[in-house]
């Protein structure tokens, strides 16, 4: 039994940053890109283009993802291409195994140690990329795309919400696409069907999820969350007559009322006429073959090079260190809890918080480029089934507008919102995002990162933030150890579920040997992991990978070290798996 309890909130799935992206890897006309390069090497010209036409190739392989990345596709020669949300069928990873294959083979055409650094290190990643996922087709099956917190389902109407209009060419490619959704959704259920054949379809609790949130979305057609926020983004489209605005409303409203509800409705039918056909309600390790594919998910997931069993270790030895300090702390504050309760925020409006942030982070972080952004909160029907808050990743041909959305029935409140816009916004997601973009890295550099780079440096600078928030020092590090301690157990769990087998029981003994005995927020908990696998690692490995690389650079620079210079090195190499950024790192810095 520990000496110190960990101060129990109720788990919260964030989302972090979201982008519209059904992995696609298309098939373009790539196969004749380095005709002209010979095996000579190649000039790092040659190796930039060579980038770009896989970025084009693959960013226009799903409308939602071009758009969420660039702003304007004509000045990356894009000019033609199909309106569409990608491929999602059955047999996508045998034609992209040979795109794949045909990468590796163009990859090899150039000498790395000829191009700069900053292309050998997107040499590296790509390659990196490229490995992981040629044996990742035999996972296909065990893939969900209809997860219920972070699943296409659950992000569609935010990302369709939030699509901007830059000229009547995106008007017009937003209705075509949202009329394909039926056939999206056929598709995906195409999929479920096989997956349910196979023993390897979602759990009965994760289908009663999805279909509630389904059938939120349906509940009331006319006045849908997609009818008024297309009417006041063409209403604002300063290039459109009032009339063509008028004719374009009644098009979205048909498509909505007559194919987007409907396409959700059918999607909860048919998912709920499936219900009972999956064979496993526990961790993945209870499937054939699903321990081997959670290794790849976590690996995927964290851009982490230790294997499970050594993440087990590190944070079980994180947890122990922060319970330690914890203990310390109550001893030297024996008021501590009542001052933990009690402390108060001069504010709790976000704009303020957010500025706030950016004064104080200036001392240890590089100061980034005016951008603008704004707080928005939650439509009320997407609340119950969105996270506490989410960054919205603008193009990045276009960072100056950056949104942040609040989702205020998660009950946010004093520091968690503090920190909560720190991990969204500033150091967080909005800035490590302009910032990366400010440096000039190379577009195809967007589409391959680790969301465990992502996460990880969201949750490293969020447990930063406790210490600038204006409260008690002892508060501030008291909380900070709790919140770490915490997470620790979140992922700890997410292993156990996934990789050892933990049962239902065995995760409430677990969380009950830290004396937190809630058992039906325990059982959301477990629910909650065995629907989204490796999603809790994606923030706490890559939190302490992070602070596995700050620890390799204070032995590595000595006295030269400084956190300002560390960050500063980390935003010029930009999101990229940990083992090649501590690779880079003496480069960099």
């Amino acid at each position: 039994m520990m000496e110190t309890k960990i101060f129990w909130e109720k788990c919260r799935l964030r989302k972090g940053k979201i982008r519209g992206k059904i992995r696609l890897l298309a098939l373009a006309a790539f196969f004749i890109l380095l005709a002209g390069c010979g095996g000579n090497g190649g000039s790092k010209e040659e190796f930039s283009a060579y980038l770009n036409q896989i970025f084009r190739s693959e960013v226009t392989g799903s409308t939602l993802n071009m758009h969420y990345n660039l702003a304007h596709p004509e000045n990356y020669g894009i000019t033609d291409y199909k309106v569409t949300y990608g491929n999602v069928s059955a047999g996508r990873d045998t034609e992209a195994a040979a795109v794949l294959e045909n990468w590796k083979k163009n990859l090899k055409r150039f000498r790395k140690k000829d191009l700069p650094v900053s292309q050998q290190m997107a040499y590296d990643i790509l390659e990196d990329y490229i490995l992981q996922e040629l044996p990742a087709g035999k996972f296909s099956l065990y893939q969900e795309i209809l997860k219920p917190s972070t699943g296409f389902q659950s992000q569609l109407p935010v990302l369709l919400a939030e699509y901007k209009f830059y000229d009547e060419k995106d008007v017009q490619d937003y209705l075509e696409l949202m009329a394909e959704t039926p056939a999206l959704f056929r598709k995906i259920m195409d999929l479920e069907r096989i997956k349910a054949e196979k023993g390897l379809f979602m759990a009965d609790f994760a289908v009663d999820d999805v279909v509630a949130q389904c059938r939120s979305f349906t509940q009331d057609p006319a006045n849908n969350y997609l009818l008024s926020t297309f009417d006041d983004r063409v209403d604002e489209a300063g290039f459109l007559t009032p009339e063509q605005a008028e004719q374009y409303k009644q098009v979205n409203r048909q498509i909505v009322t007559g194919e987007m509800v409907p396409a959700y409705q059918r999607l909860a039918e048919e998912l709920s006429a499936l219900k009972g056909s999956g064979k496993n309600s526990g961790g993945l390790c209870g499937l054939k073959g699903g321990r081997e594919y959670y290794e790849y998910l976590v690996k995927d997931t964290t851009g982490s090079g230790m294997s499970v069993e050594e993440m087990q270790a590190q944070t079980e030895a994180q947890r122990k260190q922060d319970l330690a300090e914890l203990a310390q702390i109550a001893k030297n504050h024996p008021d501590i809890g009542q001052k933990c309760v009690n402390y108060q925020l001069p504010t709790e409006e976000p704009e303020l918080i957010l500025k706030d942030l950016q004064r104080k982070m200036q001392q240890d972080f590089p100061s980034p480029p005016e951008v603008s952004f704004q707080v928005k909160e939650v439509h009320p029907s997407l609340e119950e089934y969105t996270a506490p808050a989410f960054y919205l990743t603008p193009p990045i041909d276009d960072v100056s507008q950056n949104c942040i959305y609040i989702n205020k029935s998660k009950g946010d409140e004093k520091i968690q919102l503090y920190t909560t816009l720190a991990h969204e916004g500033f150091p967080g997601h909005l800035y490590q995002n302009v910032m990366e973009r400010s440096c000039g890295l190379e577009p195809i550099r967007s589409l391959f990162g680790s969301s465990g780079y992502v996460e990880g440096w969201a949750t490293y600078v969020e447990m930063q933030s406790y210490y600038y928030a204006d409260v008690e020092q002892d508060v501030s590090a008291f909380l900070q150890k709790n919140q770490s301690a915490l997470l620790s157990l979140y992922a700890t769990a997410d292993m156990g579920i996934h990789y050892d087998g933990w049962t239902l029981r065995d995760t409430i003994d677990f969380f009950a040997s830290y004396q937190i005995a809630d058992k039906a927020t325990i059982q959301q908990i477990y629910q909650l992991i065995v629907e989204e696998p490796a999603h809790y690692l994606k923030y706490y490995i890559g939190y302490l990978e992070f602070l596995n690389l700050k620890e390799y650079a204070k032995e590595k620079f000595k006295e030269d070290y400084s956190d300002y210079k560390f960050h500063a090195a980390l935003m010029e190499m930009g999101n990229a798996p940990f083992y090649i950024l501590k690779e880079y790192l003496p480069e960099y810095y």
